[in-house]
């Protein structure tokens, strides 16, 4: 006859047995293959070497439809890159970083030779009340850089005031790059990838 510890330290190890199988039921991991093919598909060719999950993602289906959302360059030779599912209901937006350089494929990305390649400086007409300054010396504005398949999106602080329609030097949230671009509204400032 089982005694009423046994009892209860087998169903204990019955129950610990069975969570973790509940637990895992309709979750799958998305894997750095299935996140190279979507930044790859955004016009960034990287390969699943060159990801770097910051944290475990899990899907509720097993290959779902990836999208770059954003991609934010950091200081060492890396890139910042926010996803989610083009199903919202299927995860939630995750970061992933990318090599740009080092061990990948056997040909350079075109991330890491790739240079920002604004506009040129328009010279800057003569001041007049309607051109008055919609952006000022640190204020917080967004970058938008297009390129032919991509669009990336920064948080910026103006280094200089500007009108719409000026070119304005602007830098990244922790100073360490500085851009030029083209004011566009009293937020946002454009320039190309």
């Amino acid at each position: 006859m089982m005694t009423h510890t046994t009892f209860i330290s087998t169903w204990i190890a019955l129950l610990a047995m069975a969570l973790p199988a509940v637990a895992a039921t309709g979750h799958d991991a998305i894997m750095p293959e299935q996140i190279a093919a979507a930044i790859s598909g955004a016009g960034v060719p990287v390969s699943a070497k060159q990801v770097t999950l910051l944290t475990e993602v899990l899907a509720r289906t097993n290959s779902p439809a990836l999208r770059v959302q954003s991609m934010e360059p950091l200081s060492d030779h890396r890139m910042k890159v926010r996803l989610n599912c083009f199903n919202v209901a299927e995860c939630v937006p995750f970061y992933v970083t990318i090599r740009t350089s080092g061990e990948g494929p056997a040909q350079p990305s075109p991330v890491a030779s790739a240079q920002l390649q604004l506009p040129p400086p328009r010279p800057t007409p003569r001041k007049t009340e309607a051109d008055s300054p919609v952006l000022r010396t640190g204020s917080s504005a967004t970058l938008l850089l297009e390129g032919d398949h991509m669009s990336i999106q920064l948080p910026v602080v103006c280094l200089e005031s500007g009108a719409i329609g000026q070119t304005i030097r602007v830098a990244s949230k922790d100073r360490r790059q500085t851009y030029t671009a083209r004011v566009f509204d009293g937020g946002t400032l454009r320039g190309k990838l």
